[in-house]
């Protein structure tokens, strides 16, 4: 949404409460998609918009994205005939954007592509292709390419209270920065609520009283070491016993499987997987597995909350709302964008935008186009290091400047001493979470091992933002509870 205000002509400030993808946008299960289950259930208008929108992340952002083929196992006639047909129209679906054929392999191939696939009265599996992405290291990109064009962007401020003039309109807004304490005061000819879950607290700030917009819906992901599937391929299950789909997909060396679908009542900033959804992923994923996946063996654990707009009256299961956004504009002229999803972000910007010339009669150029490329465009390919584009070279500069920075974090995984203090640096990184999280995904990756590295990823950042031994302690003790918010043991109950 910032990227399109900018591209026409306006001034934009970015204020985020917490870390820049601290919630929701950090927890996806790393895909750019249409959406099969979508199209199953009729929704056509979001799969196509879906899959537009993908085939052109995928030309914006090669360092951060990639076609990733998935298999979908088959065990019936009636299986091979209903997904072969249903993944040809998801295919003529994406047009010219088109990413790969889908088509019926056999038994034999199916199991070298899947070698953790259950074998018995396995027939064959079907074939098509999806996008994948790195979720946070796209919302970073996302966020320097506004700098890049001159917007100014706050992490850890976050809105207080809403200023209206005297008639009522909102004209700005007042902000607290979360670490220092100032007060901020923002003036504005158009104040865009888009907080996801957390979209019902600010029309309460502009409406006490008012209807909630949001329905929250939790899904879960377990990671796993990759042996547990094999091969480079995903595995998606077309149906689960919730009537949802269920993805095990290898990213980043690990293998992540989910998700869950569960009604909250209300949002919360760091939400935890429920014992009930970490027993189902493991149970559908065992039922699909030859070697069952146990609690000893997650590596890490992650729950996000789907921001759905509320549904209409009569439909109750979250499954059943469309993940299509919606665009509100209330009476005093606030802008709210509840619902959708990671995919469609673009298009979710463009239609909000052109919300300004209701709410301030002033119209605005005409721009409706895919985002060219996005900060850090490469097409070169350099391991982890492709989460970085073009800075690259100057993270690995860093690290030859001095041997210490040259050291990994964690043995067992690639991220450098010099990824830590470039975050601090370049990405607004102001804890160890931010770093260890969204900056680089090893929380997201492997909780024990993040824990592990936490002391020397915390004697970093102290020196680079001038902080004492005090700081650090603190700073151990916060990421303590959070990375034991992503980790389960077999006895654990939550």
């Amino acid at each position: 949404m910032a990227i399109d205000a900018l591209s026409r002509g306006l001034s934009v400030v970015l204020l985020e409460k917490s870390d820049f993808g601290k919630g929701t946008s950090s927890r996806s299960t790393k895909l750019l998609h249409g959406g099969v289950r979508y199209l199953a259930q009729g929704d056509i208008r979001l799969v196509y918009e879906a899959l537009s929108e993908r085939g052109n992340l995928l030309k914006a952002a090669p360092h951060l994205t990639s076609v990733k083929r998935f298999v979908i196992p088959v065990y019936s006639l009636l299986d091979r005939l209903k997904y072969t047909a249903g993944l040809k129209i998801y295919d003529l679906m994406s047009g010219k954007l088109r990413i790969g054929r889908s088509r019926f392999t056999d038994r034999e191939d199916t199991i070298k592509r899947l070698p953790g696939i259950k074998q018995e009265g396995l027939d064959g599996g079907v074939i098509y292709h999806d996008g994948q992405f790195d979720d946070t290291r796209m919302l970073i990109a996302l966020a320097r390419t506004c700098a890049d064009m001159g917007g100014c962007l706050l992490n850890y401020c976050g809105v207080t209270d809403l200023r209206k003039d005297g008639d009522g309109k909102v004209a700005g807004l007042s902000a607290k920065d979360e670490i220092s304490g100032a007060e901020i005061e923002v003036k504005a000819k158009m104040v865009v609520n888009a907080t996801g879950v957390f979209a019902d607290q600010i029309l309460q700030m502009d409406k006490p009283g008012a209807a909630k917009s949001i329905r929250p819906s939790q899904g879960i992901h377990l990671v796993f070491d990759t042996d547990f599937l094999g091969g480079e391929d995903a595995l998606m299950i077309p149906e689960t016993s919730d009537g949802r789909v269920l993805f095990a997909v290898p990213w980043l060396g690990k293998l992540v499987v989910g998700t869950t679908d569960t009604l909250r009542e209300s949002p919360d900033t760091d939400p935890r997987a429920l014992e009930e959804e970490v027993d189902f992923v493991l149970k559908t994923a065992g039922e699909y597995l030859a070697k069952k996946p146990k609690r000893s063996d997650v590596r890490s654990v992650f729950a996000g909350l789907r921001p759905l707009a509320a549904p209409k009256e009569g439909r109750t299961m979250t499954k059943e709302i469309s993940r299509s956004h919606r665009v509100i504009v209330s009476d005093s002229h606030l802008v709210s964008i509840v619902g959708g999803k990671w995919t469609t972000f673009r298009k979710m910007g463009e239609d909000t935008v052109k919300a300004f010339a209701e709410v301030t009669g002033t119209q605005l150029p005409e721009v409706s186009r895919p985002i060219d490329r996005l900060h850090g465009y490469t097409l070169e390919k350099d391991g982890h290091f492709d989460a970085y584009g073009s800075d690259a070279a100057e993270i690995k500069a860093m690290a030859a400047q001095k041997p210490e920075w040259a050291e990994k974090l964690h043995p067992n995984h690639p991220y450098l001493a010099a990824e830590v203090v470039w975050a601090v640096r370049n990405e607004m990184a102001v804890n160890v979470e931010d770093v260890l999280s969204r900056r680089t995904r090893l929380l997201i990756l492997d909780a024990r091992a993040a824990l592990e590295a936490a002391p020397k990823v915390a004697e970093l950042m102290a020196a680079e933002l001038g902080e004492n031994g005090t700081w650090v302690e603190d700073r151990l003790k916060e990421f303590a509870k959070t990375a034991t918010a992503h980790t389960i043991t077999p006895d654990e109950k939550n």
